[in-house]
């Protein structure tokens, strides 16, 4: 896949509204370099049934509408539907119509005015443009940016979908508002801390990158793997928040000091395919037979330009380039 950059967005602009999740439905503060500019389409603003809206894209956020500052504790949603309820939606959300149901539109980002309308029992006021996936995977970006409350490792998440979406990492850095180094800091922990890890801790508002690298490091270094960490997960209390979650497992993993066994582990993605990880090498196995067939041979004849567009990638992000 091609990889897209910014100069590819020209029409980016006219798609995203001036948006904020604040609880007082303030304009945000337009930190993104690429936020200055932007305006809505006023032509394109409805008011529509929320319950004609349904979700779309990668999660922006892991738990759904906590405040990830401090300061941001008296704005949590029960403010933003008050302050909805008593002014007005004065932001208007982003929406595209749907491409499986005719009359149905996709919320690209603005979930929470979305929902806060949707329990008021009144319309949304929406920007409605047409934008294909990658258009609107940026938008979403662009105005996590600008409004800049999401946790770290939220945003080293949204980081990697759109590197998965096929976007280039200068793009994702100009998106984010990222250095090098910052992009790096991310990478480190979505290569290393497993998803299904992370979707157990959560967001982990007030934890910033040291907690997230130190966890990072557990994995990297063999103290820590999926399964271990997953086990220790569940002897947590479920009481306990995100950060909570998370302090415990690196104290509870630096404590046992859990190592991986010396035998080689694997992993299966997906039927067919099976990688090795030994303590001193990486191999990939793939069946020319059964359901996946088709795609090891396919493998065959472009994992070396994968591998090369990966190590390309991976000496990008791990530069050491501040600027």
């Amino acid at each position: 896949m091609a990889r897209k950059s910014l100069r590819d967005m020209s029409g980016i602009a006219s798609t995203i509204a001036r948006s904020g999740n604040s609880a007082t439905e303030r304009n945000p503060k337009t930190s993104a370099p690429a936020l200055g500019a932007l305006q809505g389409s006023l032509a394109s603003i409805r008011e529509l049934d929320p319950n004609l809206i349904d979700d779309w894209g990668p999660k922006d956020r892991l738990d759904e509408f906590t405040a990830v500052n401090p300061e941001d504790d008296s704005e949590g949603f029960e403010a933003l539907k008050n302050s909805i309820r008593e002014g007005g939606q004065q932001v208007p959300i982003l929406v595209r119509r749907s491409k499986s149901a005719d009359g149905r539109f996709e919320a690209i980002y603005g979930r929470r005015r979305l929902k806060a309308c949707r329990e008021l029992g009144i319309k949304v006021r929406a920007n409605v443009q047409d934008v294909d996936d990658a258009t609107a995977l940026l938008a979403k970006g662009l105005e996590n940016a600008a409004r800049r409350n999401l946790s770290f490792y939220e945003k080293a998440r949204f980081a990697e979908a759109i590197r998965a979406a096929g976007h280039e990492s200068a793009t994702v850095r100009q998106v984010l508002n990222l250095s090098a180094s910052g992009h790096s800091h991310l990478t480190k922990v979505t290569q290393n801390v497993p998803p299904s890890v992370g979707d157990r801790i959560g967001a982990a508002p007030r934890s910033g990158r040291p907690r997230w690298t130190d966890l990072a490091s557990l994995f990297a270094d063999r103290k820590l793997t999926e399964k271990s960490a997953l086990d220790l997960l569940s002897k947590i209390s479920g009481s306990l928040t995100s950060d909570e979650r998370l302090e415990a497992l690196i104290k509870e993993a630096s404590k046992r000091g859990t190592k991986m066994p010396n035998s080689a582990q694997e992993i299966t993605p997906m039927e067919g395919v099976v990688i090795k990880a030994g303590r001193g090498s990486l191999s990939l196995c793939v069946k020319k037979s059964g359901v996946n067939a088709d795609f090891a041979h396919w493998l065959e004849g472009n994992l070396a330009e994968i591998i090369k567009k990966s190590y390309a990638e991976f000496t990008d992000v791990n530069s050491g380039d501040d600027n």
